[in-house]
Protein backbone atom coordinates (compact mmCIF):
# COMPACT_ATOMS: atom_id res chain seq x y z
CA UNK A 1 0.00 0.00 0.00
CA UNK A 2 1.00 3.65 -0.30
CA UNK A 3 2.02 5.63 2.78
CA UNK A 4 3.46 9.11 3.27
CA UNK A 5 6.79 9.09 5.08
CA UNK A 6 9.90 11.15 5.78
CA UNK A 7 13.35 9.63 6.06
CA UNK A 8 15.21 12.87 6.67
CA UNK A 9 14.22 16.19 8.16
CA UNK A 10 13.57 19.40 6.29
CA UNK A 11 10.91 21.12 4.21
CA UNK A 12 8.07 19.75 2.07
CA UNK A 13 10.62 18.28 -0.32
CA UNK A 14 11.40 15.61 2.32
CA UNK A 15 7.89 14.17 2.05
CA UNK A 16 7.53 11.12 -0.16
CA UNK A 17 5.10 8.29 -0.84
CA UNK A 18 6.49 4.82 -0.14
CA UNK A 19 5.20 1.29 -0.67
CA UNK A 20 4.78 -0.47 2.67
CA UNK A 21 3.02 -3.55 3.95
CA UNK A 22 -0.65 -3.33 4.86
CA UNK A 23 -0.81 -3.36 8.68
CA UNK A 24 -2.72 -6.07 10.53
CA UNK A 25 -4.95 -5.31 13.52
CA UNK A 26 -4.04 -6.96 16.78
CA UNK A 27 -6.38 -7.67 19.68
CA UNK A 28 -8.45 -4.61 20.53
CA UNK A 29 -7.67 -2.85 17.26
CA UNK A 30 -9.42 -2.05 13.99
CA UNK A 31 -7.98 -1.51 10.56
CA UNK A 32 -9.38 1.44 8.63
CA UNK A 33 -9.43 1.91 4.88
CA UNK A 34 -8.42 5.55 4.78
CA UNK A 35 -10.54 7.87 2.64
CA UNK A 36 -9.30 11.19 3.99
CA UNK A 37 -6.70 12.36 6.49
CA UNK A 38 -6.02 15.84 7.81
CA UNK A 39 -2.61 17.46 7.40
CA UNK A 40 -1.88 19.32 10.63
CA UNK A 41 0.88 21.67 11.77
CA UNK A 42 2.22 18.82 13.90
CA UNK A 43 2.91 16.90 10.67
CA UNK A 44 5.07 19.78 9.51
CA UNK A 45 6.85 19.73 12.86
CA UNK A 46 7.52 15.98 12.56
CA UNK A 47 8.85 16.54 9.05
CA UNK A 48 11.13 19.30 10.32
CA UNK A 49 12.57 17.11 13.09
CA UNK A 50 11.03 18.90 16.06
CA UNK A 51 10.22 15.57 17.77
CA UNK A 52 13.38 13.71 16.81
CA UNK A 53 13.52 10.28 15.27
CA UNK A 54 16.60 10.84 13.13
CA UNK A 55 17.62 7.76 11.18
CA UNK A 56 14.10 6.32 11.19
CA UNK A 57 11.42 6.26 8.54
CA UNK A 58 8.58 8.20 10.12
CA UNK A 59 4.96 8.01 9.09
CA UNK A 60 2.86 11.18 9.01
CA UNK A 61 -0.77 11.81 9.92
CA UNK A 62 -2.95 11.85 13.03
CA UNK A 63 -6.51 12.33 11.69
CA UNK A 64 -8.41 9.70 9.74
CA UNK A 65 -11.82 9.25 8.16
CA UNK A 66 -12.71 6.04 6.36
CA UNK A 67 -14.30 2.62 6.77
CA UNK A 68 -13.51 -0.27 9.08
CA UNK A 69 -11.71 -2.86 6.95
CA UNK A 70 -10.87 -5.51 9.55
CA UNK A 71 -11.23 -6.02 13.30
CA UNK A 72 -8.89 -7.63 15.80
CA UNK A 73 -9.77 -10.16 18.46
CA UNK A 74 -12.03 -8.95 21.24
CA UNK A 75 -13.34 -5.90 19.38
CA UNK A 76 -17.06 -5.31 19.79
CA UNK A 77 -19.31 -2.72 18.23
CA UNK A 78 -17.35 -2.21 15.02
CA UNK A 79 -18.13 -4.07 11.82
CA UNK A 80 -16.46 -4.08 8.43
CA UNK A 81 -17.77 -1.27 6.24
CA UNK A 82 -18.71 1.08 9.10
CA UNK A 83 -17.71 4.71 8.45
CA UNK A 84 -15.50 5.99 11.23
CA UNK A 85 -13.19 8.77 12.31
CA UNK A 86 -10.26 8.41 14.65
CA UNK A 87 -7.06 9.83 16.07
CA UNK A 88 -3.67 8.13 15.70
CA UNK A 89 -1.76 9.75 18.55
CA UNK A 90 1.99 10.18 18.51
CA UNK A 91 4.55 12.19 16.55
CA UNK A 92 7.20 9.48 16.17
CA UNK A 93 5.67 6.40 14.57
CA UNK A 94 6.49 4.17 11.60
CA UNK A 95 3.06 4.55 10.00
CA UNK A 96 0.53 7.36 10.34
CA UNK A 97 -2.87 8.03 8.85
CA UNK A 98 -1.45 9.44 5.61
CA UNK A 99 -1.71 6.00 4.07
CA UNK A 100 -4.23 3.76 2.36
CA UNK A 101 -4.76 1.72 5.53
CA UNK A 102 -4.10 2.38 9.20
CA UNK A 103 -4.58 0.39 12.41
CA UNK A 104 -5.96 2.12 15.51
CA UNK A 105 -7.04 0.98 18.95
CA UNK A 106 -10.81 0.53 18.87
CA UNK A 107 -11.04 2.96 21.79
CA UNK A 108 -9.66 5.74 19.55
CA UNK A 109 -12.45 5.44 16.98
CA UNK A 110 -15.94 6.94 16.69
CA UNK A 111 -18.70 6.62 14.11
CA UNK A 112 -18.18 9.24 11.40
CA UNK A 113 -20.58 12.18 11.12
CA UNK A 114 -23.33 11.50 8.60
CA UNK A 115 -23.87 15.13 7.59
CA UNK A 116 -20.42 15.82 6.12
CA UNK A 117 -18.14 14.08 3.64
CA UNK A 118 -14.92 12.25 4.47
CA UNK A 119 -12.71 15.28 3.84
CA UNK A 120 -14.61 17.40 6.36
CA UNK A 121 -14.82 14.51 8.82
CA UNK A 122 -11.03 14.16 8.67
CA UNK A 123 -10.72 17.74 9.93
CA UNK A 124 -12.34 16.83 13.25
CA UNK A 125 -10.33 14.39 15.40
CA UNK A 126 -7.09 16.17 16.31
CA UNK A 127 -8.36 19.74 16.15
CA UNK A 128 -11.70 18.94 17.77
CA UNK A 129 -10.27 16.95 20.65
CA UNK A 130 -7.57 19.59 21.21
CA UNK A 131 -10.10 22.41 21.31
CA UNK A 132 -12.55 20.50 23.50
CA UNK A 133 -9.92 19.55 26.05
CA UNK A 134 -8.65 23.13 26.19
CA UNK A 135 -12.13 24.53 26.82
CA UNK A 136 -12.64 21.99 29.60
CA UNK A 137 -9.29 22.87 31.19
CA UNK A 138 -10.32 26.51 31.41
CA UNK A 139 -12.71 25.45 34.15
CA UNK A 140 -14.76 28.61 33.69
CA UNK A 141 -18.44 29.01 34.52
CA UNK A 142 -21.21 30.16 32.17
CA UNK A 143 -21.06 33.92 31.81
CA UNK A 144 -17.30 34.10 32.36
CA UNK A 145 -15.19 35.77 29.70
CA UNK A 146 -12.56 34.09 27.56
CA UNK A 147 -10.21 35.35 24.88
CA UNK A 148 -9.38 32.83 22.14
CA UNK A 149 -6.19 33.69 20.28
CA UNK A 150 -5.74 32.39 16.74
CA UNK A 151 -9.52 32.22 16.59
CA UNK A 152 -9.69 32.03 12.79
CA UNK A 153 -7.49 28.93 12.67
CA UNK A 154 -8.90 25.41 12.71
CA UNK A 155 -8.33 24.72 16.41
CA UNK A 156 -9.15 28.28 17.42
CA UNK A 157 -12.36 28.30 15.41
CA UNK A 158 -13.53 25.06 17.01
CA UNK A 159 -12.56 26.41 20.43
CA UNK A 160 -14.69 29.51 19.84
CA UNK A 161 -17.70 27.35 19.00
CA UNK A 162 -17.20 24.99 21.95
CA UNK A 163 -16.62 27.85 24.40
CA UNK A 164 -19.84 29.52 23.26
CA UNK A 165 -21.68 26.22 23.77
CA UNK A 166 -20.24 26.12 27.29
CA UNK A 167 -21.89 29.48 27.98
CA UNK A 168 -18.72 31.55 27.93
CA UNK A 169 -18.57 35.08 26.57
CA UNK A 170 -15.97 34.77 23.82
CA UNK A 171 -13.71 37.44 22.42
CA UNK A 172 -11.78 36.34 19.34
CA UNK A 173 -8.28 37.54 18.54
CA UNK A 174 -7.53 37.12 14.84
CA UNK A 175 -6.41 38.89 11.68
CA UNK A 176 -8.04 42.08 10.43
CA UNK A 177 -9.96 40.26 7.71
CA UNK A 178 -11.29 37.53 9.99
CA UNK A 179 -13.84 39.41 12.06
CA UNK A 180 -16.80 38.20 10.01
CA UNK A 181 -15.61 34.60 10.20
CA UNK A 182 -15.07 34.48 13.96
CA UNK A 183 -18.34 36.28 14.68
CA UNK A 184 -20.12 33.73 12.49
CA UNK A 185 -18.67 31.06 14.79
CA UNK A 186 -20.23 32.78 17.82
CA UNK A 187 -17.64 35.24 19.09
CA UNK A 188 -19.26 38.19 20.86
CA UNK A 189 -16.17 40.37 20.67
CA UNK A 190 -13.24 40.83 18.32
CA UNK A 191 -9.66 42.04 18.76
CA UNK A 192 -7.42 42.49 15.75
CA UNK A 193 -4.10 40.66 15.93
CA UNK A 194 -1.62 42.92 17.70
CA UNK A 195 -4.37 44.70 19.60
CA UNK A 196 -5.39 44.58 23.23
CA UNK A 197 -8.79 43.58 24.69
CA UNK A 198 -10.86 46.34 26.25
CA UNK A 199 -10.30 44.84 29.68
CA UNK A 200 -8.87 41.76 31.41
CA UNK A 201 -10.65 38.46 30.79
CA UNK A 202 -11.29 35.54 33.09
CA UNK A 203 -9.33 33.22 30.85
CA UNK A 204 -7.28 32.90 27.67
CA UNK A 205 -7.29 29.90 25.37
CA UNK A 206 -4.06 30.47 23.50
CA UNK A 207 -4.48 28.69 20.17
CA UNK A 208 -1.98 31.04 18.55
CA UNK A 209 0.70 30.13 21.13
CA UNK A 210 1.40 33.75 22.08
CA UNK A 211 2.56 32.73 25.56
CA UNK A 212 3.43 35.62 27.87
CA UNK A 213 1.83 38.17 25.56
CA UNK A 214 -1.53 36.43 25.96
CA UNK A 215 -1.04 35.92 29.69
CA UNK A 216 -1.03 39.69 30.05
CA UNK A 217 -4.71 39.79 29.01
CA UNK A 218 -5.85 37.62 31.94
CA UNK A 219 -7.16 39.12 35.18
CA UNK A 220 -5.42 38.40 38.45
CA UNK A 221 -6.37 34.88 39.55
CA UNK A 222 -7.66 33.92 36.11
CA UNK A 223 -6.61 31.03 33.88
CA UNK A 224 -4.43 30.53 30.84
CA UNK A 225 -4.61 27.36 28.72
CA UNK A 226 -1.92 26.73 26.12
CA UNK A 227 -1.90 24.11 23.38
CA UNK A 228 1.79 23.23 23.34
CA UNK A 229 2.82 20.89 26.18
CA UNK A 230 5.74 22.03 28.31
CA UNK A 231 5.83 25.43 26.58
CA UNK A 232 3.49 27.54 28.67
CA UNK A 233 4.52 30.83 30.27
CA UNK A 234 5.42 31.09 33.94
CA UNK A 235 2.44 31.80 36.18
CA UNK A 236 2.11 35.34 37.52
CA UNK A 237 -0.49 37.31 39.50
CA UNK A 238 -2.13 34.14 40.76
CA UNK A 239 -3.05 33.02 37.24
CA UNK A 240 -3.48 29.27 36.81
CA UNK A 241 -1.43 28.15 33.81
CA UNK A 242 -2.53 24.92 32.09
CA UNK A 243 -1.08 23.14 29.08
CA UNK A 244 -3.31 20.68 27.30
CA UNK A 245 -2.04 17.55 25.54
CA UNK A 246 -4.48 15.79 23.27
CA UNK A 247 -5.29 12.10 23.70
CA UNK A 248 -7.00 9.52 21.50
CA UNK A 249 -10.49 9.29 22.99
CA UNK A 250 -13.24 7.69 20.93
CA UNK A 251 -15.97 8.46 23.47
CA UNK A 252 -15.12 12.17 23.51
CA UNK A 253 -14.80 12.16 19.73
CA UNK A 254 -18.28 10.65 19.52
CA UNK A 255 -19.69 13.62 21.43
CA UNK A 256 -18.04 16.00 18.99
CA UNK A 257 -19.46 14.04 16.05
CA UNK A 258 -22.93 14.46 17.52
CA UNK A 259 -22.42 18.24 17.57
CA UNK A 260 -21.37 18.18 13.92
CA UNK A 261 -24.45 16.18 12.94
CA UNK A 262 -26.68 18.54 14.93
CA UNK A 263 -25.28 21.50 12.99
CA UNK A 264 -23.65 22.91 16.13
CA UNK A 265 -20.01 22.49 15.14
CA UNK A 266 -18.67 23.71 11.81
CA UNK A 267 -15.75 21.93 10.13
CA UNK A 268 -13.68 23.81 7.55
CA UNK A 269 -11.54 22.38 4.75
CA UNK A 270 -9.15 24.72 2.95
CA UNK A 271 -7.98 22.34 0.23
CA UNK A 272 -7.72 18.66 -0.64
CA UNK A 273 -4.88 16.77 -2.31
CA UNK A 274 -4.47 13.22 -3.50
CA UNK A 275 -2.15 11.13 -1.34
CA UNK A 276 0.38 11.18 -4.19
CA UNK A 277 0.58 14.97 -3.82
CA UNK A 278 1.41 14.97 -0.12
CA UNK A 279 4.43 17.23 -0.64
CA UNK A 280 2.17 19.84 -2.26
CA UNK A 281 -0.17 19.57 0.72
CA UNK A 282 2.78 20.36 3.00
CA UNK A 283 3.61 23.39 0.88
CA UNK A 284 0.05 24.63 1.33
CA UNK A 285 0.23 23.91 5.06
CA UNK A 286 3.04 26.43 5.37
CA UNK A 287 1.17 29.25 3.61
CA UNK A 288 0.18 31.93 6.18
CA UNK A 289 -3.51 32.67 6.48
CA UNK A 290 -4.83 29.26 5.40
CA UNK A 291 -8.37 29.10 6.77
CA UNK A 292 -9.37 25.48 7.18
CA UNK A 293 -7.73 22.08 7.29
CA UNK A 294 -5.61 20.79 4.42
CA UNK A 295 -6.72 17.22 3.71
CA UNK A 296 -5.24 14.25 1.85
CA UNK A 297 -7.60 11.87 0.08
CA UNK A 298 -7.16 8.38 -1.34
CA UNK A 299 -8.81 6.92 -4.40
Amino acid sequence: MRAVVVEGFGGPERVRVAEVEVPRPEAGQVRIRVRAAGVNPVDGAVRAGVFGGAGQRLGLGWDVAGEVDAVGAGVEGWTVGRRVVGLHYGPVKPLGTHAEYVVLDASAVAAAPVTVDDAAAAALPLSGLTAARAVEQLGLAPGDSVLVTGAAGVVGGLAVQLAVRAGLVVTALAGAGDEGLVRSLGAAGFVERGGVPAGPVDGVLDAAVLGEAALAFVRDGGVYVGLRPHAGPAAVRGIRVEEQEVAADGAHLERLVSLVDAGLLTLRVADTFDLADAAKAHETLSVPGTRGRVVLTTA
